[in-house]
């Protein structure tokens, strides 16, 4: 499936990011506790530069995390998550007008990011809160489907029907979004890889992602090294680039429009080759 050739997300700005082709979200995690070692920054100057870096090597957006969400993970208290992300988005800002995301769950924190210049909430939790002050701000909303919370959710999840799930939440969470005020072009959908997932789950999901989208909400994707791709390759986290690739490579032919990594410059010439085969 290719992408929509007039698809875009309305920022903040009223500048408009450009869904056409693919668009690689790139990870900083501000975090010391990440599933990826290879993705964790010890401090705001590093987060910092690492995202120039991204940026650099083609990313289209930066998304900024405080708090890992890994499977078992605890709550990391807000004025903490607060603390490690803000002052790296700062840094960021001062150098780069590149679309910025920030990956919280809470509302004070996603406030404060949108104060230092954030253009978009990516929330794991479909929080009503975070949709009201995405409406509030004019913010984009990324809305994800989980099954349960980070700390259990992938303790035997089952589902009656998978697929039919995750749409009928996704279809529902824009709906509760779109009437707290957030517009239908700010709006970006996520199934949720590896969140309350099997292996099996996240394959189908890949595998049947044209049954998820939204013609009205592009579709994003985060599958970066995650466990499952580690159990069907038998890969350590530190192996499961080629994978990640592949299963990136599946997700977009399924009609992906945005791929949030941990590897940008591999993810840039998986698009290239992916476009100039399938156009």
């Amino acid at each position: 499936m290719k992408n929509n050739p007039s698809a875009a997300v309305v920022l903040p700005s009223g500048a408009l990011l450009d869904l056409s082709r693919p668009v690689i979200m790139s990870i900083v995690n501000c975090t010391p506790d990440s599933f990826f070692a290879g993705s964790r920054c010890a401090g705001p100057e590093e987060a910092a530069e690492r995202a120039l870096a991204a940026a650099a090597l083609g990313a289209g957006i930066i998304d900024f995390g405080a708090e890992s969400t890994r499977p078992g993970s605890d709550y990391v208290d807000g004025e903490t998550e607060a603390a490690r992300l803000i002052p790296a988005l700062v840094r960021f800002r001062k150098q780069s007008a590149l679309p910025v995301s920030v990956d919280t769950r809470r509302a004070a924190v996603a406030r404060r990011a949108l104060d230092e210049g954030a253009d978009i909430i990516n929330d794991i939790s479909a929080n009503a809160d975070l949709a009201r002050l995405a409406a509030r701000r004019g913010a984009a909303l990324v809305i994800m489907h989980m099954k349960g919370e980070p700390k259990t959710m992938q303790e035997k999840p089952v589902y009656g029907s998978l697929i039919a799930e995750v749409r009928s939440f996704l279809e529902a969470a824009a709906q509760k979004a779109l009437d707290a005020g957030v517009g239908r072009d700010k709006i970006i959908l996520d199934p949720g890889i590896g969140f309350g997932k099997t292996t099996a789950d996240n394959a189908a999901l890949i595998r049947h992602l044209a049954e998820i989208r939204f013609d009205d909400y592009p579709l994003l994707v985060g599958l970066s090294r995650k466990s499952f791709i580690g159990e069907l390759t038998g890969k350590t986290v530190e192996d499961r680039m080629a994978g990640t690739l592949a299963a990136n490579a599946a997700a977009l032919a399924a009609g992906a429009e945005i791929l949030r990594v941990h590897d940008t410059a591999e993810t840039a010439d998986l698009i290239k080759i992916w476009r100039a085969c399938a156009s």
